[in-house]
């Protein structure tokens, strides 16, 4: 469950803990923004193949879309990403996200995520880790000492 708080501090992972995101069909729209901006197209043999970094990006902003707060990241430090199927347009997707390492540090600390990306059929299409520096929980200010009289 997550806490009140509008940001999610490192305090507030679980290890082990298991979060899945909305999901979203992919469309031509998605497509064709993505190439507009990256320039990598599909192939005029294959209108309806989806480039295999899009999902990776929207799946990414699904995150916003969770019930939790977002997660108070200082830092990011690492993506291993692969891909072990191709995707159409049609498909319907979302990510799964695992917290796999949860290490303090002073004022933070490291977490890895494995993530998941699901296709509607409920097959693994591309997979990976990512790793952030996530803030602490700031301590409460202590109260101001009273003059003495």
């Amino acid at each position: 469950m997550a806490p009140a708080s509008s940001i999610f501090y490192f305090e507030d992972v679980e290890q082990g803990g298991v979060v899945d995101t909305p999901a979203i069909t992919l469309t031509a729209a998605h497509v064709a923004l993505y190439a507009g901006l990256t320039h990598d197209a599909p192939s005029d043999d294959d209108p309806g193949a989806v480039p295999d970094l899009l999902p990776l990006g929207l799946i990414t902003g699904l995150c916003w879309r969770m019930p939790q707060p977002p997660l108070a990241v200082l830092a990011f430090l690492g993506c291993e990403w692969e891909v072990d199927a191709p995707l159409r347009v049609g498909d319907t997707i979302h990510s799964r996200s695992r917290t796999v390492v949860k290490r303090s540090m002073r004022d933070g600390g490291v977490i890895v995520e494995e993530r998941q990306l699901i296709n509607q059929r409920g097959e693994v299409v591309q997979h990976g880790r990512f790793t952030f520096l996530v803030a602490k929980r700031p301590k409460a200010a202590a109260a101001p000492k009273e003059a003495s009289a």
